[in-house]
C-alpha cells in the first residue's frame, strides 16, 4: 500500500476574487469545477501545469462571513525559480504579510487570510 499527495483544499467567501489572486500571485489555473445542482457549493480546483497536485477551493453558499482562522498557524508552501521576480511581483500586489530574510523565505497572503510561504527553488 502506498499514497501520494492529491490535494489540499481551503474555504473561500469570494470564489472568483480568490481564483483571480491565484492566477496572477501564483499562476495556478483552473483544471476541474464541480458544483452542486442545488447551488450549495462550488469547488474548484487548481493546479501548477507540472504536477498532478491541486489546490481546492471550496465555496458555501451558506458561508458568506470571513472564515474564523484560528491562530492560523497552517499554510502553503509554493516554490519559485525567480525570487527576486516573484518578490516583486507580491510586493506590487501588496500582499506580502511577513518576511524572514534570514531564511530567504516570504509569505504572502490570499482574499481570505490564508498565509502563503514562497520558497526558493532549490539548485
Amino acid at each position: 500500500m502506498s499514497f501520494r499527495f492529491n490535494h489540499s483544499n481551503i474555504n473561500v467567501v469570494d470564489l472568483e476574487k480568490s481564483v483571480a489572486f491565484y492566477k496572477e500571485a501564483l499562476g495556478l489555473t483552473e483544471v476541474r469545477r464541480k458544483e452542486a445542482e442545488d447551488g450549495s457549493f462550488v469547488l474548484v480546483y487548481l493546479g501548477d501545469g507540472s504536477s498532478e497536485y491541486t489546490l481546492e477551493l471550496t465555496w458555501l453558499r451558506d458561508h458568506p462571513m470571513p472564515y474564523d482562522l484560528g491562530e492560523n498557524e497552517i499554510h502553503l508552501a509554493f516554490t519559485t525559480d525567480d525570487m527576486e521576480a516573484a518578490h516583486a511581483r507580491h510586493k506590487e500586489m501588496d500582499c506580502i504579510c511577513y518576511e524572514n530574510k534570514k531564511m530567504g523565505i516570504y509569505f504572502i497572503s490570499d482574499p481570505d487570510g490564508y498565509w502563503l510561504e514562497i520558497v526558493p527553488e532549490k539548485k
